[in-house]
């Protein structure tokens, strides 16, 4: 898998980011409630699904209300996020307090971490990427992040403080 470049820079306490090396793809599907930005905490978000190629092959994924892919930190617990400060600014939580699945069979759950209400997805925090558009999937791969699935496995809790929906079954794009 080739792996593009990202160059951050700090400009004053904003961040910026330039990738190259990417290819971006269509994303199709119903609307999703959107996040906003990290530590605030929206009254819902919806999470659902649409079709998006991901590293050359076509993948049903996560999607917010802005149709923008959802996708999970690798070095994440399901209690725990490691995004924050400017990696959270490039990558911002999906957060609320009372978040709904719309067409996906996954367990949607909220954990309070430093991100405030931050929504999880068969225990997964997920994330939206600064630049992917609406229809596009540009953050494969990049920093530890994945796209996010409906058949994303389960991954452990240890005893996170969750509201609940249906559970998912097992397998989905990997790891």
């Amino acid at each position: 898998m080739r792996h593009p470049r990202i160059i951050i820079a700090s400009i004053g306490l904003a961040a910026v980011a330039a990738v190259g090396g990417v290819t971006a793809a269509s994303v199709s599907g119903s609307a999703a409630s959107s996040a906003p930005s990290p530590g605030q905490s929206a009254a819902a978000a919806t999470v659902r699904t649409a079709t998006a190629a991901v590293g050359g092959k076509t993948e049903t994924i996560l999607v917010n209300a802005q149709r923008l892919p959802l996708y999970f930190y690798r070095p994440d617990t399901a209690t725990k996020s490691f995004v924050t400060g400017g990696l959270a600014r490039l990558w911002p939580p999906l957060v609320s307090a009372a978040p709904t699945a719309a067409g996906v069979t996954g367990k949607l759950t909220v954990v309070k971490d430093v991100n405030g209400d931050q929504v999880a997805y068969n225990g997964h925090l997920l994330y939206t990427f600064t630049s992917d558009h609406a229809g596009q999937v540009t953050g494969q791969g990049f920093q530890n992040f994945f796209v996010a699935t409906p058949r994303i496995p389960p991954i452990a809790s240890a005893s996170a403080p969750t509201s609940t929906g249906p559970a998912a079954p097992a397998g989905g794009l990997g790891y």
